[in-house]
């Protein structure tokens, strides 16, 4: 049941980081917030199709 997905940054719009997660729980894309090496800050990622 868990998917892997990608997490990419708002800010830079790179994906830096992937994780699983149970799609028939969570319908909607995840958001977190995570330390991204490019913008050299933590910003808001999101999931990606």
């Amino acid at each position: 049941m868990r998917e892997i997905i990608q997490l990419a940054c708002l800010e830079c719009a790179r994906r830096n980081y992937s994780t699983t997660k149970n799609k028939k729980k969570t319908t909607e894309r995840l958001e977190l917030k995570k330390y991204c090496k490019f913008c050299r800050s933590h910003t808001l990622h999101r999931e990606t199709k």
